[in-house]
């Protein structure tokens, strides 16, 4: 399955790129953590879907209690989990309150840069295929008005003008997003707050209404 990119312009007049477009990540659902242990028990496992739920359950509590001792967790090949804060400035080292000065704790993630699996953005990017939500609607629409006059499946190659449907999307094959150029989501794992940078917007606003 393709990345979906929905193309939103910046309405932010105080904003220096105001009036620009931007892609953002378009997501179809929020997947539940019951969900995500059904998936894994059906997903070539031996193992059912209790038994999934009981070990994810134990190793978020693990996690965040290590965590919680001041260590940092590293989640297999995808990375590593690690808490920061946020914090106001003193003048002298002495007037730091812990208590005062300390704003907020945060959970932060690190992608892995390993040769095994590299989930920076740069080669995340190259993994990834992308499609653009408008060109899916449109396709849809101009197939669903579409007739075959021979009495066969209605046409799904799309209207000719480089839109790509989803069947199309399943090839694997790596494409860069063509309706923003310079202006790629990133995010910054060192970011206290864990938000990302879109150029023109903020976070994900796509299709998940959840």
């Amino acid at each position: 399955m393709p990345v979906f990119i929905k193309v939103t312009q910046n309405k932010i007049k105080d904003s220096k790129s105001y009036g620009k477009w931007y892609g953002r990540v378009a997501t179809t659902k929020t997947m539940t953590y019951q969900e995500l242990c059904k998936h894994m028990s059906e997903h070539n496992s031996i193992y059912g879907e209790d038994v999934c739920l009981g070990v994810a359950n134990k190793l978020q509590n693990c996690m965040l209690e290590q965590l919680l001792e001041g260590k940092k967790v590293q989640f297999g090949e995808l990375g590593v989990f690690y808490l920061s804060v946020k914090s106001t400035g003193t003048d002298n080292e002495k007037d730091f309150n812990l208590g005062i000065n300390i704003e907020g704790l945060f959970l932060c993630f690190a992608p892995s840069r390993t040769d095994v699996n590299n989930l920076s953005s740069k080669m995340l990017k190259k993994k990834a295929s992308f499609i653009n939500v408008k060109d899916m609607v449109e396709t849809k629409v101009k197939t669903s008005s579409t007739t075959d006059p021979t009495g066969g499946d209605d046409q799904t190659s799309g209207d000719g003008s480089g839109s790509q449907t989803p069947a199309d999307s399943g090839s694997g094959s790596s494409t860069t997003d063509p309706t923003n150029p310079s202006g790629s989501q990133t995010t910054d794992p060192t970011n206290p707050s864990g938000g990302g940078s879109t150029g023109g917007g903020e976070g994900d606003d796509g299709l998940d209404k959840g």
